[in-house]
């Protein structure tokens, strides 16, 4: 009887934040191997420089990565779980299997790209790295000059003269697996414990590729139509809510672009050019962009930070939006610069609190996105908002919840109100304002004077040279 000949030696995919088999690169190109190809996620909560992953990221990656499990599974492929650094575990996993090849995304965090050329040092197998969570990689696109881009503009406009964007690809059918000992999920302990403070998240969200797809496809067919016109109002379901999809590369950016509406395109090209300022500028999470910023008066007020975390603030749409957020892991992107704005203007808190809190209770939390973004709204970003801009928090909340039917989803207390006192419960007259809600923790005008004040005392000192911008 003729011997059967050795089976084929492995690759290795090593998945980080791109949990799809859908338009994945890195997948794709291992399949097209017709090896048996290992699917590997690796829990890193030790590397250098490493920003944990926050509560609501940990609860969202467990259902992700169960998702991805069972998907794999369908198409006879298994889901590889360790936990460890990325720098041992990976190399570990290529000597135990005797893989041939890994493949891998290109990550933009400080502390990913540093484990990249970690693991890369101690593998005796190519590492290829593959483009699975942006549409461009972040060094591609540069201004006349040669530079990073620090102008969101310009940076969009070179986005679309670099090229159509290609269109995705379908995941492979099959996936031919092999057999590696693996940790169990439970193990990873990503879910809370106790008190177990994710019962509003499980009612708001399916993660996983599956429930990507389908909010993507309910976006399209009954969204998109008004996206530009109702994606402000955040008491109508208007805007798409793939954000944590995206964040954890559940649909690729590639898919979402075929939804074509350029106000839609313009978010997706934001959170590119927030890679981009990321990959060029590393200490983007710690440090203002705008040197001069760095000698912002900023105030040390712990009770005013925590009534602003759990929406006590005494401002029904700031303290809507921050009960959104405890209750669902997620936040409407008008009242995240509103709430923004009233934490580093009229609180005169530091924008790393802001940051920090949206890091550990956001689902879609995303270092590039969330550092730019609050960056951007203290003034001291790329592109930033003029420290002269103070949001006002009552006109904001007339404009875009002219009815109040945000407010009044997530601050009951003030329900009862007249649409015309719901976002200012303080002019109320007193028979008629809430007994149990509090009154303002800063008067909003005495509050923006003193944040013109400070700003103003380091814009004077002039702004960092972007040398290379356009």
């Amino acid at each position: 009887m003729p011997l059967s000949p050795p089976p084929a030696a492995p690759v290795l995919v090593w998945l980080r934040r791109d949990l799809r088999l859908a338009d994945n690169s890195a997948i794709l190109a291992a399949v097209a191997t017709g090896r048996p190809v290992i699917v590997v996620y690796v829990l890193d909560d030790t590397s250098p420089g490493l920003w944990s992953a926050g509560g609501a990221s940990r609860w969202w990656l467990h259902y992700s990565l169960a998702s991805l499990a069972a998907d794999l599974a369908a198409r006879g492929g298994a889901l590889t779980l360790r936990r460890g650094r990325y720098e041992d575990a990976v190399p570990a996993l290529v000597a135990e299997t005797g893989a041939v090849a890994v493949h891998a995304g290109l990550p933009t965090e400080p502390w990913a790209r540093a484990a990249l050329g970690a693991v890369r040092a101690r593998l005796t197998v190519p590492l290829k790295v593959h483009l699975t969570t942006l549409l461009h990689r972040p060094d591609a696109i540069r201004t006349t000059a040669g530079g990073a881009f620090t102008v969101f503009t310009p940076f969009a406009k070179a986005c679309h003269a670099s090229g159509e964007i290609s269109d995705p690809e379908p995941a492979p059918a099959r996936i031919e697996g092999m057999h590696v000992a693996s940790d169990r999920l439970d193990d990873l302990r990503l879910l809370p414990t106790r008190p177990d403070w994710a019962g509003g998240l499980r009612a708001a969200w399916s993660p996983g590729e599956a429930g990507a797809i389908a909010r993507f496809g309910e976006f399209v067919a009954s969204r998109l139509g008004g996206y530009a016109q109702r994606r402000d109002l955040p008491g109508v379901d208007g805007t798409s809510m793939l954000s944590p999809w995206l964040a954890f590369g559940e649909i690729s950016p590639r898919q979402a672009w075929r939804a074509a509406d350029p106000k839609f395109r313009s978010e997706l090209l934001w959170r590119e050019f927030a890679a981009h300022l990321l990959w060029h500028r590393q200490s983007l999470p710690e440090a203002p962009l705008r040197a001069n910023f760095a000698a912002m008066p900023w105030r040390t007020d712990p009770v005013a930070l925590r009534a602003w975390q759990q929406g006590r603030t005494g401002v029904p749409i700031v303290d809507a939006g921050m009960r959104q957020l405890w209750r669902t892991g997620w936040m409407h992107n008008r009242v995240r610069m509103i709430v923004a704005s009233f934490l580093v203007k009229h609180l005169l808190l530091p924008w790393q609190d802001g940051q920090a809190w949206f890091w550990d209770t956001l689902v879609d939390a995303d270092l590039a996105s969330n550092a730019a973004s609050w960056q951007w709204v203290a003034g001291c970003g790329a592109d930033a908002a003029p420290y002269f801009r103070v949001f006002n928090p009552v006109l904001q909340g007339r404009k875009f919840d002219p009815d109040g039917a945000y407010v009044r989803a997530y601050v009951p207390e003030v329900a009862a109100l007249p649409d015309a006192l719901v976002h200012c419960p303080w002019e109320a007259p007193p028979m008629l304002r809430p007994r149990f809600y509090p009154a303002p923790i800063v008067d909003l005008a005495a509050g923006r004077a003193r944040a013109l004040a400070a700003f103003a005392s380091v814009s004077a000192k002039g702004l960092e040279s972007n040398p290379g911008s356009d």
